[in-house]
């Protein structure tokens, strides 16, 4: 009698089975929510150090503006300086001519004849004056065209004053044409 048993073991075998199998799944679940939780908590992660390398993105960019904006303004002020030292080469380049024009004018000048006006914009000179004849208006726009730093002197007008008539001085007007390069040429020569 020793072999037989009288114990429901198939009952006991199919709790043990559910047991097991309840155990499976308490298992699985667990195993799944811990997966989640870490992939959750990784993804946040990666959220949080991608929205970082953003912020210093943004961060870089905004510096990069000021940066680009300073040498905007560095550019601006090059260009401003660029112009004013271009104005005073030019000025310094014409600094002697105004000196050799009056030289010219006073060298070229005849007896008999005066100026009253002279008006210079860029290398144009406007001049008027009075003259005892007009053979010496002549001598003065050839002596003035002779010139080394003067050229193309052209007479605009010139009439006989009216009101004396004993003077009968002539008021007349001429164009003068200043040369600049001809100027720096004679001025190199003579070592000014």
């Amino acid at each position: 009698m020793s072999g037989i048993n009288l114990l429901p073991w198939r009952e006991a075998a199919r709790k043990k089975s559910q047991q097991q199998f309840v155990m499976s799944i308490v298992g699985a679940v667990a195993l799944g929510v811990v997966t989640v939780a870490a992939g959750y908590t990784y993804m946040e992660g990666r959220i949080s150090y991608q929205e970082q390398r953003n912020a210093y993105i943004q961060k870089e960019i905004k510096r990069l503006d000021k940066t680009l904006e300073d040498i905007k303004t560095l550019d601006a002020n090059k260009k401003a300086l660029l112009d004013r030292i271009s104005v005073i080469e030019k000025l310094q380049s014409t600094r002697p001519g105004i000196v050799h024009l009056f030289d010219e004018m006073v060298n070229a000048l005849p007896k008999g004849l005066y100026l009253t006006k002279l008006v210079q914009e860029n290398n144009k000179i406007k001049l008027e004056g009075k003259a005892e004849s007009s053979a010496r208006v002549s001598s003065y726009m050839n002596r003035l065209n002779a010139s080394p730093w003067l050229a193309s002197s052209d007479l605009n007008t010139i009439k006989v004053d009216s009101k004396d008539d004993a003077s009968r001085l002539r008021s007349f007007k001429v164009n003068v044409t200043q040369l600049l390069t001809s100027g720096e040429d004679k001025e190199s020569e003579d070592g000014y």
